[in-house]
């Protein structure tokens, strides 16, 4: 089957009736097939093709994954990039089909949003106006909106999100669940490019320069789990092999400096409470920002937004004796380009 476009919500009910008189043909299959979705605003890239990808594997051949491009004006702010962002949907129809995709729903405004701006809109609530909403006021009422919008208009079983836009997918969640979206929401890893960078749309923007300064993103990232990883493993061999402060001292008095210090540091660890997490987020904040503090110094320079450890719940920053999920998020400017990205940690547990 190859790919079909649709630009109305007409030709899009056609498409699905198809798909669906196709599923009721197939009703005797066991699982039935299902529908996916994967929201993208256009300039596809492997990040995107990766979630169609992904889309497809769920819902196996029998299934139907549909792409829907809509560059969403309700969530670009004054000042923001919303008429220079990209708009190529020759190449995203091929990105698409390559990908695995059935259709594209690439509507236009005046589709979307009938008789101009909403005057109802869903609130993204508290969640909403922390990190990336307190930076974009009114960004995620913007995005939730329109991903209520595209569901009811696409009416899929299941949804794909990239991992990247991490704050997003965790509203995109809450508002199912508080809602009663009867989808599944699923999230995918981060696409990273060769150097570390995560794929977008505005990498093309960097200058190469400005691309060197802006790895200090994922760098920052990489550092910080790099130190929690570090410190899971001391905590590890402190639980599996205590040693004692005595016999570092010994070692230190016949000129073992090295073995020394590493067995003060184990020593130490097996000495802490198990109430109290040998893995701090102080000291995963502290690596992140190290990097990030150089960037800041280099030239050209980054102008660093936020960088936050939070819980993926409702991205409220985590205490230092965090157990459980996190999610390390960091937001910056690089000459004119803002770029955010982010990793998911668990504190208390080997990486």
């Amino acid at each position: 089957m190859s790919l079909e476009l649709a630009s109305t919500r007409a030709e899009l009910d056609g498409l699905l009736a198809r798909h669906g008189d196709a599923r009721t043909a197939a009703r005797e299959m066991t699982p039935a097939p299902r529908t996916a979705v994967v929201m993208t605003m256009g300039a596809l890239h492997d990040g995107h093709a990766a979630l169609v990808r992904a889309a497809r594997a769920h819902v196996g051949p029998a299934g139907f994954v549909v792409v829907t491009v809509f560059v969403n004006p309700l969530q670009f702010g004054a000042g923001e990039d919303l008429d220079r962002y990209p708009r190529t949907l020759e190449s995203d129809l091929k990105t698409a089909e390559e990908a695995g995709a059935d259709a594209v729903f690439a509507p236009s405004a005046d589709e979307v949003y009938p008789g101009g701006a909403p005057q109802v809109r869903i609130s993204a609530g508290p969640m909403g106006e922390r990190l990336e909403g307190a930076v974009r006021p009114g960004h995620f009422d913007g995005m939730l909106t329109v991903v209520a919008k595209l569901l009811h208009l696409t009416r899929p079983d299941v949804a794909f999100y990239g991992q990247k836009d991490a704050q997003q997918l965790g509203l995109i969640r809450r508002m199912a669940r508080d809602l009663n979206f009867p989808v599944e929401i699923v999230g995918v890893p981060t696409v990273r490019e060769d150097d570390g960078l995560a794929l977008s749309s505005r990498n093309r923007f960097l200058s190469t320069a400005e691309r060197r300064t802006a790895l200090a993103l994922s760098r920052a990232l990489f550092a910080a789990r790099d130190r929690l990883g570090a410190q899971h493993a001391l905590r590890a061999r402190a639980e599996s092999a205590p040693t004692s402060k005595a016999r570092a001292a010994a070692l230190s008095a016949l000129g073992e400096a090295r073995a020394a210090a590493d067995t003060h540091a184990v020593a130490h660890a097996a000495s802490r409470t198990p109430r109290t997490p040998g893995c701090g987020a102080h000291a995963v904040r502290s690596a992140a920002r190290v990097v990030l503090d150089q960037a800041v110094r280099d030239s050209p320079s980054l102008t660093l937004d936020y960088l936050a450890l939070v819980d993926p719940a409702d991205f409220t920053e985590v205490p230092d004796d965090h157990t459980g999920d996190a999610v390390l998020a960091v937001a910056a400017r690089v000459g004119t380009t803002r770029l955010i990205d982010n990793i998911p940690l668990t504190f208390g547990a080997a990486q």
